[in-house]
């Protein structure tokens, strides 16, 4: 009895979900690092992805079956836990591409800002769960605080996408928590006018703004990608020509020269969407984002069915999350969002990305497995006989 409770207590959607498209995934790396393979191991690129399935499945059952109240308690820790591994990037990291966002773990290379995205969200539940209200502008001081140190970190690095994603993490646990919704709007829409208008400013009069030239311009270029068509707009122009050869059904994990011939770069990792234009085609790709449209839907409705207040910011969070990766990282590919640089979840290549995201959805699975108090505890009955029952007038 204990058993079968506890096998009916697993969603096996989220899970079915998950390893669905990690498994689409192993296809369209497999085609996208052709080129980049060594001739004596085509395979090398999808060998390690499964390695990080592997170890990812390790950590969902982990971040599932661990009793969420105890990541409560261990809060303070996990927060400046992420904090000092940040710190160490910014001091011993390895850099690549302009970034320093890596440590070196033998033969691989762990991302602690992505690593830092499970550690706001259980930290922030934490955090916002203690809280009686947020109608006051000062009830807002604390939690976002509580989230700029990390963002500060993050940004120095530089990576931009990743702080973004931080935002949106934020504004759903936020809204979650009983902000209001003009509060919201004046906070994260008004900052994000906020800061088109000084963007625009910076280009217009030349106002100072604390970035660096190449995040600006991948910030912007997806307006105009052929005012810079062999710099800044290489990716956003080449990311729509792969989507368009792919046509209504893609050419397939052969016929997908853009890739082959090795025009559209991160194909495999931030642009692995237009990846999946070309090679699955409108239909395949649009039935990825409805995958993807189940999982966050899932996702909201853990959120509702949570036995607490804490549970459901946790499945806030990791909704947050997912939500905007999907939406950054389809966007970007397709032209309609700025280059940010955010992984697509399970698929996009990198093991950092992988376990973070497990990490979530063992998260959901955990406030799934707790909606409601389980007992059981056998039904004892008894031979005594029932009280008469007697029956007034009055």
């Amino acid at each position: 009895m204990q058993h079968q409770s506890i096998r009916q207590s697993i969603d096996y959607l989220t899970l079915a979900l998950m390893y669905v498209l990690a498994g689409v995934s192993l296809f369209v790396i497999a085609s996208a690092t052709k080129p980049l393979t060594p001739p004596t191991d085509p395979l090398y690129f999808v060998k390690r992805q499964i390695i990080w399935i592997i170890l990812g499945t390790a950590v969902m059952i982990v971040t599932a079956w661990v009793d969420y109240e105890k990541f409560k308690k261990l809060s303070p820790y996990i927060y400046w836990a992420s904090i000092a591994l940040l710190g160490v990037v910014l001091v011993h990291g390895h850099t690549s591409l302009g970034a320093q966002r890596w440590i070196k773990v033998g033969p691989f290379q762990l991302q602690p800002s992505e690593f830092a995205k499970i550690a706001i969200i259980i930290t922030l539940a934490t955090h916002l769960s203690n809280k009686k209200q947020l109608t006051a502008w000062r009830d807002l001081v604390s939690p976002l605080l509580h989230v700029a140190l990390p963002m500060l970190f993050i940004l120095k690095q530089p990576d931009l996408g990743t702080t973004l994603v931080f935002v949106a993490i934020t504004a759903g646990m936020l809204y979650m928590a009983g902000l209001p919704g003009w509060k919201m709007l004046l906070l994260f829409p008004g900052g994000l006018a906020t800061v088109i208008l000084w963007i625009y400013l910076h280009y217009r009069f030349h106002v100072p703004i604390p970035m660096h030239q190449y995040q600006l311009n991948r910030l912007t270029i997806f307006l105009h990608p052929n005012r810079d068509p062999l710099g800044a707009g290489w990716n956003v122009i080449q990311s729509r020509i792969a989507i368009g050869t792919g046509g209504l059904f893609g050419g397939g994990l052969i016929g997908s020269h853009t890739n082959l011939l090795g025009f559209l770069p991160e194909s495999y990792t931030d642009f692995i969407y237009a990846a999946i234009g070309e090679q699955l085609g409108f239909v395949g790709s649009m039935a990825i984002l409805f995958l993807y449209l189940l999982l966050v839907a899932r996702g909201i409705y853990i959120a509702m069915r949570a036995k607490d207040r804490y549970g459901m910011l946790l499945a806030t969070g990791v909704v947050a999350m997912f939500a905007f990766h999907v939406l950054e990282s389809a966007g970007m590919a397709s032209g309609i969002m700025p280059v940010a640089g955010v992984p697509l979840p399970f698929m996009s290549y990198g093991g950092s990305a992988f376990l973070t995201d497990s990490a979530a959805v063992g998260l959901l699975l955990n406030v799934w497995r707790r909606r409601k108090v389980q007992s059981y505890t056998p039904t004892v009955t008894t031979a005594t006989p029932p009280l008469p029952v007697v029956y007034s007038n009055k």
